[in-house]
């Protein structure tokens, strides 16, 4: 009989040790082998279990060697509560990240099932790679840049039940930027609400130093906005201009479907990108001038042309907005610099600056004169919105 197992007459072959798995048992103070049937165990469930067991410790090892980048936000701490806008490429939501009021922007590139792939890949790795940048800007014509998170599945979007609305349905895999929320809503609200007394000449030169302080600052940090317009610029309780999407303009100028001149907003755009034709930060100067016009007049830019009208008129024609006479020399010297037709000859941001700095706004001058209440006598009937 074998001592080890009470079965008499049987003894091990080495092509029986592959067919029987052993372990030691203890008995009487001596270790000894068990056998068991190979046929009688599930080696698919121990498959099964042994494989979760590995992921788990695979996904546990890569937590823990996983270095969280300086610009990640923690997303328990991001509270989305409801949109304020919708965008080409996002929407806009309201929240509070750590007890700061923020603007959340979740942008779904890729998710309108037009983009390939490759190209939606490709943007998601600019994304990351810009928001490196991003989250070092700090100026304050900028929204503060609180954080991102890139291609989360975590966050918690509010929804409305009651609505078919699409924005209402995030990308399951989404890039999110969170920057300072800034209560005093857009430019061009704010140009609306002053289009019959129009501004102060002071407060024109004060909103146009904001915005191309602002613009020097991004262009010094090789970031090219290619959408200014007032209604991308937003106001604070103290009347302070901040550049929104100051980042994601850049972000979506990598995508290959988008190197065209169709990227921007027409009215704002200048000839070269109308055109197709290559461009570059000079393409911001251009929108600058244009908005310029509009702080100073509170007006709409080509107010009876349509958009084909105007994208022609401007690359064929020359088509600018009118400046109006009672416009002060060197403020009027200054738009036609920016908006000229060649890239090269408009000014850099930073030139833009320092000649708006040199303007003299101490005698008025301008749509307002200190002493009349009643906007510019330049415009015999009112246009715009």
């Amino acid at each position: 009989m074998d001592s080890r197992n009470g079965t008499e007459g049987v003894e091990k072959s080495s092509a029986e040790e592959t067919a029987f798995g052993s372990k030691g048992k203890v008995v009487g103070g001596i270790e000894q082998e068990v056998f068991f049937r190979a046929d009688k165990i599930d080696f698919k469930s121990w498959d099964i279990q042994l494989e979760k067991h590995l992921s788990r410790g695979w996904a546990r090892e890569s937590e823990e060697h996983k270095q969280m980048e300086e610009w990640e936000i923690d997303l328990s701490k991001l509270d989305i509560r409801h949109v304020i806008a919708h965008g080409t490429y996002g929407t806009v939501y309201r929240g509070a990240y750590d007890g700061q009021d923020v603007a959340v922007k979740i942008l779904d590139w890729g998710e309108d099932g037009i983009a390939t792939a490759a190209e939606t890949a490709a943007l998601r790795a600019s994304f990351q790679q810009e928001v490196a940048v991003w989250h070092k800007l700090d100026h304050p014509n900028i929204p503060k840049f609180v954080g991102a998170s890139m291609g989360t599945s975590n966050l918690r979007i509010p929804t409305k039940s009651t609505s078919n609305d699409s924005h209402n349905s995030p990308p399951s895999r989404a890039c999110c930027v969170v920057v300072e929320y800034v209560p005093g809503g857009t430019l061009k609200n704010f140009l609306i609400r002053n289009r019959r007394k129009k501004l102060a000449f002071k407060v024109v030169i004060q909103l146009a130093l904001d915005l191309s302080k602002g613009l020097s600052y991004l262009h010094s940090k090789k970031i090219v906005h290619r959408d200014v317009k007032t209604e991308n610029m937003l106001l604070d309780t103290r009347r302070t201009l901040k550049i929104a999407d100051f980042g994601v303009a850049r972000v979506e100028a990598q995508n290959p479907r988008d190197m065209t001149g169709e990227t921007g907003t027409l009215g704002y755009m200048a000839p070269e990108v109308l055109d197709g034709k290559p461009y570059n930060r000079k393409c911001d100067v251009y929108s600058f001038g244009i908005c310029l016009w509009e702080i100073y007049c509170c007006d709409m830019p080509y107010p009876n042309l349509s958009f084909a009208d105007v994208s022609s008129a401007v690359v064929r024609q020359n088509l600018r907005p009118e400046i109006p006479r009672c416009c002060p020399t060197a403020l009027a010297s200054v738009m036609r610099k920016c908006w000229d037709v060649s890239p090269d000859k408009r000014p850099e941001m930073e030139e833009v600056v320092k000649l708006l700095y040199a303007i003299d706004t101490s005698k008025g001058g301008g749509m307002i004169p200190e002493d009349q209440a009643t906007g510019c006598f330049c415009f015999g009937k009112r246009r715009g919105p």
